[in-house]
C-alpha cells in the first residue's frame, strides 16, 4: 500500500472495548454497545411498546437504542425511555418510504407494521441509498445495519478505480445483488473491530480485499488481507487516504470516522467510555482534524454531518474541544 501523497493526519490507534460499561454518559445511548448477541427473545419482547402512538408502525421491546431509525426517519421515530418509539405515523409517501427503510435497516428487527407492508419489496430495491446525489454522487448508505456491529452504519463509495465498502452491513442476498449492480466492491475498509459484522461473507461474495489496522485484529479477523501497521497515513490511490480509524474521500471531501468522532442526539461525541487507552490523546487526534479538508462526516454510530465550509467545520470542532478541556 502506497504512502499518502498528500498531508493527511489522523490519530494513532484508540481501542474501544464493548465489554466495558461504566456510568451513563449523556452523549450516546447506553444500550448500543451492551452486547452484540442477546439471549432468547420472548413473545412479550416483540410486543408493541406502549410508548408508540396508535397506527401501523411500531417499535417492540427488543430495541437496543442504536438511533438508526431516529436519524433515518426523524419525522416518525423518537427516543422514549431509552428505546425508540413511533411518535407520529407516516403521513405521506416520502415519510412511509423512509420509515420502511428504517424498518429494513433496524439491526434487531425491532420495527414492525400491523399490516404486511405491500411495498416492502420495492423499498428493498432502494438500497444502498444515495446520501446526497448533488454534493457527493456515488456515495451510498448501505442500510441493513447489523446487531453484530451494534447497529453501526456502513457505506459504499463507487469509483472508477474500484468501489469501497466502509465497514460491514448485515449480509443479505438482496443487498448483495444491489451492490453487484453498482459494481460490487474492490476493498472493504473496516474502521475498527466493533464494526466488522459479516465481513467474511461479504469478502467471499464480492471478492473484495479487507483492510483493518493490525492492532484491531482478533480471532474473527485473522484472515484480513491487508493489515495496516503504525500510525499512517496510507492511501488507496490519490483520491483515498486512510487513517487508522478514518477514511478520507478527497473528491467530495467526505470523512468516514467510524466511532472515532461523530454527532449524537446530544452533540459531538468521541465515545470516550469505550476508550481504554487515553481520552486526552483521542482529543488531540480530533484536534488534528482541523488540518483536514472535509465538509462531510459519515460515522459508524452517530449522525451524518454536513458543514457549509471549512470555517464552520473548524469552529464546531474547536468549540467541542474547548468544552471537553474545561470539563477535564
Amino acid at each position: 500500500m502506497a504512502a499518502a501523497s498528500t498531508s493527511f493526519h489522523i490519530c494513532r490507534r484508540f481501542h474501544y472495548n464493548s465489554n466495558l460499561l461504566p456510568r451513563r454518559e449523556n452523549s450516546f445511548p447506553e444500550r448500543v454497545k451492551a452486547s452484540p448477541t442477546r439471549s432468547i427473545i420472548t413473545a412479550s419482547m416483540r410486543a408493541r411498546r406502549p410508548q408508540n402512538v396508535p397506527g401501523d408502525f411500531f417499535v417492540d421491546h427488543t430495541c437496543i437504542d442504536c438511533d438508526t431509525c431516529r436519524w433515518m426517519a426523524s419525522e416518525n421515530f423518537t427516543r422514549v425511555d431509552d428505546m425508540s418509539a413511533v411518535f407520529k405515523q407516516p403521513s405521506c409517501e416520502e415519510e412511509r418510504l423512509r420509515a420502511l427503510q428504517a424498518l429494513i435497516s433496524c439491526p434487531t428487527n425491532s420495527i414492525h407494521t400491523e399490516k404486511p407492508a405491500h411495498d416492502i419489496l420495492e423499498v428493498q430495491k432502494t438500497f444502498p441509498i444515495p446520501i446526497d446525489e448533488h454534493t457527493m454522487p456515488g456515495v451510498y448508505h448501505c442500510g441493513y445495519h447489523s446487531e453484530k456491529s451494534f447497529g453501526a452504519a456502513s457505506y459504499l463509495i463507487v469509483r472508477d478505480e474500484g468501489n469501497i465498502l466502509v465497514d460491514s452491513p448485515r449480509y443479505t442476498e438482496r443487498l448483495a445483488n444491489n451492490l453487484k449492480m453498482l459494481g460490487g466492491a474492490r476493498y472493504m475498509f473496516l474502521t475498527h473491530r466493533d464494526d466488522v459484522a459479516d465481513h467474511e461473507r461479504w469478502s467471499n461474495h464480492l471478492g473484495c480485499e479487507r483492510i483493518l489496522h493490525s492492532l484491531e485484529v482478533d480471532h474473527s479477523t485473522t484472515a484480513i488481507e491487508m493489515k495496516l501497521e503504525g500510525s499512517g497515513p496510507w492511501s488507496l490511490g490519490d483520491d483515498i487516504a486512510l487513517g487508522s480509524v478514518c477514511l478520507l474521500y478527497k473528491p467530495f471531501k467526505v470523512l468516514f470516522t467510524g466511532d472515532h468522532f461523530a454527532m449524537s442526539e446530544f452533540g459531538w461525541s468521541i465515545f470516550e467510555r469505550y476508550n481504554k487507552l487515553s481520552v486526552p490523546k483521542q482529543l488531540n487526534s480530533v484536534k488534528l482534524m482541523l488540518e483536514l479538508d472535509f465538509e462531510w462526516i459519515l460515522p459508524g454510530h452517530g449522525r451524518r454531518t454536513k458543514f457549509s465550509d471549512a470555517e464552520e467545520k473548524n469552529s464546531s470542532i474547536r468549540a467541542f474541544l474547548e468544552t471537553k478541556m474545561q470539563l477535564s
